[in-house]
């Protein structure tokens, strides 16, 4: 992730990029997002964002695959509460986790579990329910 030295730093053209980017996002221009923005949380948080980041455009992982990736298989759950924690779900992909079996399970963005389900379509996802 990228961070801004403080809130007011280059604001106005960290939103435009912002704006720009998320405009061409759902066009189906832009399959990953560079505009600056900080997310603030704990190391786990952090952890758990920083692998949701990389999750590519059109893929998705289970909470399970993050736990192992981040070195704490046991830890799905928790890695649950960091993806609800995610102050900015659209740049930080949390959309693309899934339960184990595919199933979607929560979203904080938009309207929840529908506005997850219509990302997920908008990258070519189809998804169990």
């Amino acid at each position: 992730m990228t961070k801004t030295p403080g809130p007011n730093h280059g604001s106005a053209k960290v939103l435009k990029d912002a704006q720009k980017q998320l405009t061409e996002y759902f066009k189906g221009k832009r399959k990953e997002f560079t505009f600056n923005f900080e997310a603030r949380g704990t190391k786990f948080q952090q952890s758990v964002w920083n692998e949701i980041s990389r999750i590519p455009f059109g893929k998705v992982l289970s909470y399970a695959d993050i736990a192992r990736e981040i070195g704490k298989p046991q830890a799905s759950r928790a890695v649950g509460g960091a993806v609800g924690s995610n102050p900015v779900p659209l740049a930080i992909g949390c959309h693309r986790v899934l339960g184990a079996s595919g199933k979607i399970t929560g979203y904080s963005g938009g309207e929840g579990l529908p506005t997850k389900r219509w990302l997920l379509s908008l990258e070519g996802i189809e998804t169990k329910d």
